[in-house]
């Protein structure tokens, strides 16, 4: 269910704020981009660039956020503190665990969008 991964206040005021059509765009236009977002920083971690990583996840932790998907952005925002140089070798894995909170969050904010 939506409301374990989506927290139903922050969406549902995104949706009174903007409307829920819109919010729907919104979504859409979110879920075609996680997965550049995520292929960036995984080529960021292949390059080693630690500033290119950071503005990855926190790109990923703010899109995430206004839809009130805290598990996505909580990760994020980890990957964005923490850091290429501090995540060393666990990385790769942290980003596959963020990949799945980014497919969760999106298989719940399409339910939202189309209910």
């Amino acid at each position: 269910m939506a409301a374990n991964t989506i927290d139903m206040k922050v969406f549902t005021e995104l949706q009174a704020a903007a409307g829920a059509d819109f919010v729907k765009e919104l979504v859409e236009t979110f879920l075609e981009e996680v997965p550049v977002m995520l292929e960036t920083l995984r080529t960021a971690l292949a390059a080693g660039d630690a500033n290119g990583f950071r503005r990855s996840a926190h790109s990923l932790k703010t899109n995430g956020l206004t839809f009130g998907a805290v598990a996505l952005g909580a990760q994020a925002r980890e990957l964005e503190l923490t850091g290429l140089e501090q995540l060393g070798a666990g990385a790769a894995a942290a980003i596959d665990r963020l990949q799945q909170s980014c497919e969760q969050a999106a298989v719940d904010l399409r339910e939202l969008c189309h209910e």
